[in-house]
């Protein structure tokens, strides 16, 4: 049983008191340091040996005083010798050693004066004698009391995934797989955590591996099949005879070493491998990465990458700190002065219950209930204040059982109920700590509830009844729409019942849907971390509308866009948003705005939220085949649909009509975005009006018609094959014959304004642009406006993160100006003429160049700028101060706009 922190300060005084006296150079070295261990409850012969004998590095004999193997090395000198030779003399012996072998700390002294050294965060402290018991905590890893930073990527974790990935390896290789090599390892993770933070005595797991096996490693899959098996068993039920190293393990229960697994047989060098996991310092691991470490260890592409799969904890707290801690920290301060209210606010705190359905290794859970256990410690500080506090366990309310998810893979979910009981655990350590005694929750009698299963099939009911949840959270899987494997498309739209548009929607919104019909009727509020696709374009209508018309659904909080990185090497960023809801209504609401994404928010307050995340109504945009103001109507490009037979580069081109001169006339200019951006020459036959004689003279064009007719007849798609028996048109024509304005389908987010042009009659547009015949000058000025690029921003959908321009979307629903004057108009005309302008100056440049952030000619960025504001004033007259303005406005005039076509549509279906 490990001491408290008080015990340990006295003891400490006593010590440093007793040995003050004595004569130092005469004084015992071995009686010196029993002493010493004493102070911290642990024996010193059973952890490290006294004149341990070593080769030094150059190669004569030495004895180290002291050595804790793994963790400590202990040189003393004689008093008011130097310190820092006795430092060089321990690291010499380092040679020696064994990797698993090599200390973490070196400590030297002289009787008098102390010095230790942290080899891994590289620091040393100096004190003398009769200062111990005030520096004991430096000391607080011998009793398994340990202070640590965690990052994902520190290297003790990356070298814990790698070892425990090597023995994966082994043991899979030599035929122990699949469900039992999971929960083994499982098992050994605990016990490697166990063994540094004093949920076992320090060390006693490696010192049993070492001591009672075999170096062949012949007898390690029994002794530690015999190990779980006592770790499984009650004190009182264990056998009179059994082994006194065993027998002195505590019982852990909790169901993890109940199931009866094959014995692994190991060698000397998978020994070895789990002896170097035991040389760790597993104290430096978090819970919180825990399952990530562990999703690491079993795929060898990951193992040096751990942030692959961890959540970093800022993001998690971006999510539960608006969902509910914020609000519970404030009601803290609130009621921390009135006894009574702070009591109802513990006993409340006892009484929250959490549900993540998405749950993986856990880590929202976790982070979760570390901050509960933190706010319940200070809720402890207030209650306690000047008192001795005994019988810990009983003033703390919040426990395990209060935490539920749903993982669709089995060893994930074991490992989420796993890394709650070590956050526990370490949480239990951390009020010991503050109240001066030690406590442990063992054997374990909660646990959390994670059940095994498909989140979008099981009814999260029999998870945990509505009645009793308090809050939803988590982080779905990021799969869009298009990358979904057939089952996952069936619970999709099985969530959704087949509603219209369903099929469009990423398979995060499955979640989404399933909560709202959970919550519905309750004050439960949820929160998750998803792609901001579902915020844009079609998505929002058929997602929102759901949620809001059967749900009755309000958002609460909603993070903007933001970049979601997993603070991984190499792992691709991902744009997400964050989005709190509830099926009842709050008077104020919250977005958090990024200006840059990679950064901090700040915070927006407002009535209302709508699933675009603007502060304004509650309202979806769907598609509209006619636009809503009277303006030129759009429409795709033209698409080939002719398996190459109609298309050219320039080289072929080139080639072409030098092979057939007469086929000129027939081919024309061909941009699609990208052609039309770079400045991309490429070219097509346009046989639209082409007398069939003439065709007939020309060889190779007639060539070029067989590869389209056998490209469409080869098709499974009976419109394609259809569509064989016109093989000189192209397979869909929207040409005009007339100028139109072109707008790429797709563009960079990197540029302010999407490029949008003019194009002359003879250019033929592909379908990866959209078209505006008959548009004129104003209708260019207002299309490449920032205050239309507000509403594509918002209202558009996004291609990874590039802007996707949408005709039924996007064109067909932008609230134009309502009645500008002809004076307004007349100067849009002359902005926007001069933004044409400004362009024709650079012949040599490329659209991609000219609209580059950091290429962008000074003369074209002012002529836009003169645009913007000449477009603003065709709709108000005063300035807007920034694009949360913009689009709070649009939103407004496109309500104005629908009212009175939701009225005619109610008196249709009267």
């Amino acid at each position: 049983m490990a001491l408290s922190w008080n015990e340990i300060k006295d003891r400490a005084l006593r010590f440093s008191k007793d040995w003050e006296g004595e004569k130092r150079e005469r004084a015992e070295k071995d009686s010196f340091y029993n002493d010493f261990f004493n102070v911290f409850g642990i024996s010193r012969r059973r952890v490290a040996t006294f004149e341990e004998p070593i080769k030094k590095l150059t190669g004569n004999q030495g004895f180290i005083d002291l050595f804790w193997k793994g963790t400590l090395m202990v040189e003393h000198k004689s008093f008011g010798k130097n310190l820092d030779s006795a430092f060089e003399q321990a690291t010499d012996y380092f040679a020696g050693l064994k990797e698993h072998e090599l200390p973490k700390y070196i400590l030297v002294s002289d009787f008098a004066r102390f010095k230790l050294y942290d080899l891994d965060e590289k620091t040393e402290h100096e004190f003398a004698l009769a200062d111990f018991h005030k520096e004991v905590k430096l000391f607080g890893f011998i009793a398994g009391y340990q202070k640590k930073q965690y990052q994902a990527e520190d290297p003790v974790n990356v070298k814990a995934a790698e070892l425990m990935g090597k023995l994966h390896d082994e043991l899979e290789q030599n035929g122990y797989e699949g469900h039992a090599l999971e929960v083994f390892l499982v098992r050994l993770l605990f016990c490697l955590f166990a063994d540094d933070t004093s949920i076992f005595e320090k060390d006693t797991f490696k010192d049993y591996l070492e001591q009672r096996t075999r170096e062949d490693g012949s007898d390690l899959g029994m002794a530690l099949a015999q190990f779980f098996q006592v770790l499984n068993t009650p004190m009182d039920k264990r056998q009179k005879s059994l082994d006194e190293q065993l027998a002195a393990f505590p019982y852990v229960n909790g169901s993890l070493f109940e199931e009866m697994l094959p014995i692994a047989a190991f060698n000397s060098t998978m020994r070895e491998l789990l002896l170097q996991c035991c040389g760790l310092d597993w104290g430096k691991i978090s819970p919180a990465i825990f399952g990530s470490m562990f999703q690491s260890v079993m795929n060898p592409e990951e193992r040096r990458n751990l942030g692959a799969h961890y959540t970093s904890e800022t993001n998690i707290l971006k999510l539960i700190k608006p969902l509910f801690l914020d609000e519970l920290w404030e009601e803290f301060e609130r009621v921390k002065k009135n006894s009574k209210q702070l009591a109802a606010f513990h006993h409340k705190l006892g009484t929250l219950k959490f549900l993540d359905p998405a749950c993986g290794c856990g880590n929202f859970l976790v982070i979760t209930y570390r901050e509960l256990r933190l706010l319940e410690l200070e809720v402890l500080r207030v209650q306690h204040k000047n008192q001795q506090v005994i019988g810990i366990g009983d003033i703390i309310w919040i426990d395990v059982d209060q935490f539920y998810g749903i993982e669709y893979d089995e060893w994930p979910a074991k490992i989420a109920e796993v890394a709650l009981w070590l956050m526990d655990h370490q949480m239990n350590m951390r009020i010991g700590e503050e109240f001066g005694e030690y406590f442990v929750r063992l054997p374990l009698k909660k646990s959390a509830t994670i059940v095994h299963g498909n989140a979008l099939r099981v009814d999260w009911e029999s998870v945990v009844p509505k009645t009793e949840l308090s809050f939803i959270l988590g982080n779905p899987p990021f799969i869009g729409s298009k990358m979904m494997s057939t089952g996952q498309r069936t619970d999709l739209l099985l969530a959704f019942n087949n509603s219209k548009g369903s099929g469009t929607l990423d398979y995060v919104s499955a979640w989404y849907i399933k909560a709202a019909n959970y919550i519905s009727g309750t004050n439960i509020t949820s929160a998750f971390v998803s792609t901001n696709s579902i915020t844009q374009g079609e998505q929002v209508s058929a997602l929102w509308g759901e949620m809001f018309k059967n749900y009755g659904i309000k958002i609460h909080f909603a993070h903007r866009t933001f970049n979601w990185s997993n603070e991984a090497r190499g792992n691709a960023a991902v744009h997400v948003v964050i989005i709190g809801f509830g099926a009842f209504d709050i008077p104020s609401k919250l977005i958090y705005d990024y200006e840059d994404i990679k950064g901090e928010p700040h915070e927006i307050k407002g009535k209302n939220i709508n699933p675009y995340l603007v502060i304004g109504d509650d309202l979806v945009i769907a598609g509209r085949s006619k636009a809503l103001s009277q303006v030129p109507k759009i429409a795709f490009g033209n698409q080939p649909n002719d398996g190459g037979g109609f298309l050219f580069t320039d080289e072929e081109y080139k080639d072409f009509v030098t092979k057939e001169p007469e086929a000129a006339k027939f081919i024309r200019p061909f941009v699609g975005s990208y052609e039309y951006i770079n400045n991309v020459r490429r070219w097509c036959l346009w046989l639209r009006e082409a007398d069939p004689s003439e065709l007939k003279k020309l060889p190779h064009v007639m060539g070029r018609i067989e590869i389209v007719k056998n490209h469409r007849l080869s098709s499974t798609r009976p419109a394609t094959v259809d569509l064989a028996s016109t093989p000189t048109l192209f397979g869909f024509t929207s040409h005009t014959g007339t100028p139109y304005i072109i707008i790429p389908s797709v563009s960079s987010e990197r540029r302010k304004y999407i490029p949008i042009g003019f194009m002359p009659p003879e250019v033929i547009t592909s379908n990866l642009c959209l078209v505006v015949p008959d548009a004129g000058i104003f209708h260019f000025g207002i299309l490449t406006s920032d205050m239309h690029m507000s509403w594509v921003k918002y209202v558009g959908g996004r291609l990874k993160s590039d802007y996707r321009y949408s005709n039924s979307v996007v064109y067909n629903n932008y609230p134009w100006p309502k009645e500008p004057t002809a004076a307004q108009k007349k100067e849009v005309e002359e902005r926007a003429q001069a933004v044409l302008d400004a362009r024709l100056k650079y012949p040599n440049s490329s659209l991609a160049d000219l609209y580059d952030p950091l290429t962008m000619p000074p003369d074209l960025v002012k002529a836009h700028q003169a645009l913007d504001k000449a477009v603003d004033k065709c709709y108000r007259s005063k300035p807007f101060a920034n694009e949360t303005e913009r689009i709070e406005f649009l939103f407004e005039l496109y309500g104005e706009y629908t009212a009175p076509l939701l009225k005619i549509e109610k008196k249709k279906g009267k």
